[in-house]
């Protein structure tokens, strides 16, 4: 279950005029050490860097000559996964919006004013829902042409505010008549806990917009604190709807919460309301793989092309998230695919290597290398488990009203 929690939309917010263009910001942060990344840049006297920069400075002062050598290639890498982390976020915000949709449009007929609580759907789907991601995608084109992070930030604003209302709500419901859970089990089954690992390393999707926003910041110093106590919110809510939305759905759990909210037109506004907020993030979580790829895009041509190349490559790269979640439109196997295969590497892995590789010669502590290296473990463990068991759940035929429920893996 998820409700694609954004982590970085009340950051977004603190943005100043006085900042550098997108271009800069997008690859490049402050001196203040908030991550490993930013802690390379710090320790190796780099004013500004990128995460694939601060990997290849840190490879740079390995003791190691082989890794020395080939220390760019550590740049490339974290730069192919923020690309697929990124874009593989932005498919799961159409397969959401898609869902979403067609929920609230193929049973508007069935609406009403009284909320009850929703019955197994029996409706058959009027429209594939691919059909509505197709509807979804023109807008998206237009939207991801605002390149400026600072005129994002006022979708940012709306993004933040749709999503208070709707968890209000969400939350008011499902903390109504919660049936006691004698009857869930203590314990899933290790297949489901694969699945588990990749959804939540999922929910670290802000990852790539961190570095940027930090810079952006009017008081970057300041960050540590926006970021703890934004990290700490997320936390708490990700806790209590998680827990509270299994207590009241049981199996029945959807892979969006709000899919389970009842049919009457006072929650069918919450889904509308979160599509809304989830549509304006589609452009925040675009810009990072957008300013990686289309760069590079207009070095190739001359000047006079570069706004064609540009807007050409933003909507080829819109496209192709589209067509990734009309081939495989399961939110919630796709969901916990992405956080497998690139979130873990990003999130855990290489944090935790970076750190031992520039301060290992600073005399680290036995406790952070033994830290450092189990997270690394824990990464590389889920990473294969988690892509192997979603990929195999994606070759399993299901049927259309358990596409999404957690109960499949019950």
């Amino acid at each position: 279950m998820s409700l694609l929690g954004r982590d970085y939309n009340s950051e977004l917010n603190s943005l100043d005029n006085g900042s550098q263009s997108p271009s800069e910001s997008s690859s490049s942060i402050t001196s203040e050490n908030v991550h490993p990344a930013g802690e390379a840049g710090l320790s190796l006297q780099k004013t500004f860097v990128n995460y694939g920069e601060a990997t290849m400075y840190s490879l740079e002062t390995c003791p190691n000559t082989w890794l020395r050598t080939h220390a760019v290639w550590g740049r490339y890498t974290v730069s192919f996964l923020l690309v697929i982390t990124q874009l593989g976020f932005c498919s799961v915000y159409f397969m959401f919006m898609a869902d979403n949709l067609q929920q609230m449009v193929e049973e508007a007929h069935v609406t009403s004013n009284i909320c009850q609580p929703r019955e197994i759907l029996t409706l058959t789907p009027i429209l594939d829902i691919r059909f509505y991601m197709l509807i979804i995608l023109p807008f998206l084109i237009l939207l991801v042409f605002i390149q400026n992070l600072k005129v994002l930030s006022v979708f940012s604003t709306l993004a933040n505010i749709t999503t208070l209302g709707s968890m209000a709500l969400i939350f008011e419901y499902i903390m109504q008549g919660i049936p006691y859970p004698s009857n869930l089990p203590l314990m899933a089954n290790w297949k489901t806990f694969l699945l588990f690992f990749g959804t939540a390393i999922f929910t670290f999707e802000g990852v790539g917009m961190v570095l940027p926003l930090k810079n952006q910041m009017k008081h970057p110093q300041q960050f540590s604190f926006v970021l703890y106590l934004g990290m700490s919110i997320v936390i708490i809510l990700y806790i209590l709807l998680g827990t509270l939305g299994y207590m009241k759905f049981g199996s029945d759990t959807q892979a969006s919460i709000t899919l389970n909210l009842p049919n009457c037109w006072l929650y069918q506004s919450v889904k509308l309301m979160y599509s809304i907020g989830i549509f304006f993030t589609y452009a925040l979580q675009f810009h990072v793989p957008a300013e990686i790829i289309i760069p590079f895009a207009i070095s190739q041509v001359s000047e006079s092309w570069a706004l064609f190349v540009d807007l050409s490559v933003r909507s080829a790269l819109v496209c192709l998230t589209c067509v990734s979640a009309i081939l495989i439109p399961r939110l919630d196997l796709v969901i916990s695919l992405v956080g497998s295969v690139s979130s873990s590497a990003l999130a855990l892995i290489i944090p935790a290597l970076l750190e031992i590789i520039i301060f290992y010669s600073e005399d680290m502590s036995c406790v952070t290398i033994a830290k450092d290296i189990m997270i690394s473990i824990l990464g590389l463990l889920g990473c294969i488990f988690g892509t192997y068991q979603a990929l195999y759940e994606l070759t399993q035929p299901i049927s259309h009203s358990m596409a999404n429920s957690t109960g499949v893996y019950a």
